[in-house]
């Protein structure tokens, strides 16, 4: 069979089978063709080598599974596949090594600064992996090669790739970071103040981006339309090479397998929105376990209750994450994630047709800003300024793009209406610059927190970057965290409107005193700080003062904007009081300048995505309504109340046309002021409106 470089464009439903050691001796491969077979799958990724080979590979010090024997589980499998029409990959894991290649080949390993080699942290008698040794980059280049020279695969797939995740002080490593920068490697990670870890953050993004080239390079010398595909957990595609990504990755695998602790579905979805705010024409593929996710106690051989992995699968694929499900260990001990595997994949089989051909349309962009590798580092992985925008906006049912600050530019803004700075610190002089044309040229910004407070290398101003365009100037840096903080509602306007006659709300933990300048409006004012305890002094004894938020209108072509100065977005996520929750969604609405070109209005929490071209527009409604949305797995799936989605139809259109796609059955359409309006009832875990236009 001819087989071409764009394959990865057609591979949309993936099955993953994760092999253990000793499944060669009972793999049930009829099984898992049925899986393959009632989900619909058209792609699998197979466990191959690296750490474990279950083929029968001829490499010197590539461990075989115990229990291969004289069998080729691998190659069984990719046959199968074969016979299904389906695209293969082939999983290799090359983060650890067993004990006879580390006493052979002690170059290999990881080694902390004292130059001892690293020990696997959670199994005895293997080691881990430096990926500048040449383990990685000729040792692992040959499992690929003969992979891809022996079976019929269109792909490598490499899972913890990056080796050790710490600062291996290996004498590979150790040596080209010396002869690439000058310095020795950094002592500690995120040391904003060692010169040599400003310099490690580059060299190891392009040490790493070099390595997956080299590796692409080798597969596609063998079969010239195969890829390599690495996985990409906590190490993004926004902290690779910008043009290597675009040169040699043709699709992006994400490793957000579930969600645990206190979380939301809708982190499903934001795994599409931030690869496409980053790279926009790049399919991207999201992990799914059948099993949870906690991350201290690590149930890797479990199961999750089918409703929770239904609404990751189809929330993900919403936003445009085509759905890959991942199964640790062949052995079927608890077979209850089958049907729900099969039920979510047909779901996007289904709704393929329409939504694949619908680029994603929103009217408001979120800022993701790039965190990973910072000098300003805060919380390792926790952005609740960004997540608590996040659930603000989804709850207020305004539909959103995330948009990466590497990405930011006139062109990638002009699409959209308002843009969202959740607490974008570190912002360049020329990201600045952008963003003051953007608004200029009319587009609307809502900020909070310490937004364009230091540079892009993490260095404080004086003032705000966005001083002019904000329409503040800072009078005293972060404040906090303190207690008991309050913003009272000073005059009447849309963004302090909804407040039941609350003559104030709660404020933040972390303040900014600002003055605002003229030209601005106030509508809340900070009251000054007064005690928590005892409960006899719990009185203010000052009048609001400081701005709590400073808006300015349109005029002269410029934008509408919002600014807090406080961290309204973390707050929000910590305490989920609606009163913050309501003060984002009026900043936005507002700044907007009316409602969003789709809507969809009803009671419960749903994750909205739009689609559109000339000819139509598809909103998609995920149900997430759920007593378990924020912790907890989801155990049932409680049908939405009715809801009404209105589409504002664009100039020349007459009427429109609608159908509900989950349900195959037409809707009534009613056009009142200019917009379509189609009733909905009983959404289970998703349903989408396709709005067809009818031209006059």
């Amino acid at each position: 069979m001819v087989r071409t470089s764009d394959w990865p464009r057609t591979a949309t439903r993936w099955t993953q089978l994760t092999l253990a050691e000793d499944d060669p001796a009972h793999l049930d491969v009829d099984f898992w063709t049925s899986v393959m077979r009632d989900s619909r799958s058209n792609a699998i990724c197979i466990s191959a080598g690296g750490y474990i080979a279950y083929y029968p590979t001829r490499i010197p010090y590539h461990h075989r599974s115990t229990y291969l024997g004289d069998t080729d589980p691998f190659g069984t499998l990719v046959e199968r596949a074969r016979g299904l029409g389906m695209h293969v990959m082939a999983r290799v894991d090359p983060h650890a090594v067993h004990a006879d290649a580390a006493g052979a080949h002690p170059e290999w390993l990881a080694r902390d600064e004292q130059g001892r080699p690293i020990k696997h942290w959670s199994y005895p008698d293997i080691w881990l992996t430096c990926a500048f040794t040449g383990y990685h980059r000729e040792f692992i280049t040959e499992v690929a090669r003969e992979i891809v020279r022996e079976y019929d695969v269109d792909a490598i797939f490499a899972n913890r790739w990056e080796g050790y995740g710490g600062i291996s002080h290996s004498e590979a490593a150790q040596r080209s970071f010396r002869d690439d920068t000058g310095f020795e490697l950094p002592k500690r990670e995120g040391d904003g103040t060692d010169p040599a870890w400003a310099a490690y953050v580059p060299w190891r993004r392009r040490k790493l981006s070099e390595l997956v080239a080299i590796w692409d390079a080798a597969v596609k010398d063998v079969r010239p339309h195969a890829r390599f595909i690495p996985n990409l957990g906590a190490f993004a595609a926004r902290d690779l090479e910008p043009e290597l990504v675009r040169r040699v990755y043709p699709m992006f695998v994400v490793d957000k397998q579930g969600r645990s602790g206190t979380e939301a579905p809708w982190a499903a979805g934001r795994v599409a929105k931030r690869s496409r705010g980053l790279f926009p024409d790049r399919p991207v593929g999201l992990i799914t376990s059948v099993g949870p996710e906690h991350h201290q106690h690590r149930w890797k051989d479990a199961v999750a209750p089918p409703e929770e992995v239904k609404t990751w699968i189809v929330d993900g694929f919403a936003q445009g994450a085509f759905p890959w499900f991942t199964k640790f260990n062949a052995t079927i001990s608890d077979p209850r994630w089958v049907p729900a595997v099969v039920e979510a994949f047909n779901l996007h089989a289904r709704l393929e047709p329409v939504l694949a051909g619908l680029p994603v349309s929103a009217e408001v962009a979120l800022l993701d800003p790039h965190r990973v590798g910072r000098l300003r580092t805060g919380a390792a992985h926790t952005f609740p300024d960004e997540d608590g925008f996040y659930q603000a906006l989804v709850e207020a049912r305004v539909p959103f793009d995330l948009l990466a600050d590497q990405a930011l530019s006139a062109e990638r803004l002009r699409p959209y209406k308002v843009l969202v700075l959740a607490d974008a610190e570190q912002l360049s002089d020329a990201q600045c610059q952008v963003i003051s044309e953007y608004v200029a040229a009319g587009g609307s910004l809502v900020a909070a927190h310490q937004s364009s407070l230091y540079d892009e290398r993490g260095e404080p101003r004086d003032a705000f970057g966005l001083a002019d365009v904000l329409g503040v100037d800072l009078v005293e840096p972060v404040r906090g965290p303190v207690k008991n903080n309050y913003i009272a509602l000073t005059g009447e306007h849309p963004v302090n409107a909804g407040f039941g006659g609350a003559k104030r709300i709660i404020g933040g933990t972390r303040l900014l005193r600002v003055a605002a300048r003229p030209g601005t409006q106030v509508p809340f004012r900070f009251i000054p700080d007064f005690p928590d305890l005892p409960m006899e002094e719990l009185y203010a004894r000052e009048q609001p003062d400081a701005p709590a938020a400073v808006t300015r209108a349109a005029e002269a072509g410029r934008g509408r904007v919002v600014y807090f100065p406080f961290d309204l977005g973390a707050v929000y996520w910590e305490a989920l009081q609606a009163d913050h929750g309501r003060l984002i969604a009026n900043a936005v609405r507002w700044a907007l300048g009316g409602e969003p070109e789709a809507t969809v209005r009803g009671p419960g929490l749903a994750d909205l995505a739009v689609r559109r071209d000339a000819g139509g527009v598809a909103v998609a409604v995920v149900n997430l309504t759920n007593p378990m949305a924020m912790r907890g797995a989801i155990r049932e799936t409680i049908p939405l109340p009715a809801q009404t989605v209105t589409v504002a139809l664009p100039p020349g259109v007459r009427g429109a046309t609608a159908r509900l796609l989950v349900a195959g059955t037409d809707a009534t359409t009613e056009i009142r002021d200019g917009r379509a309006e189609v009733e909905l009832t009983g959404v289970d875990l998703i349903e989408v409106v396709h709005l067809t236009w009818d031209r006059a």
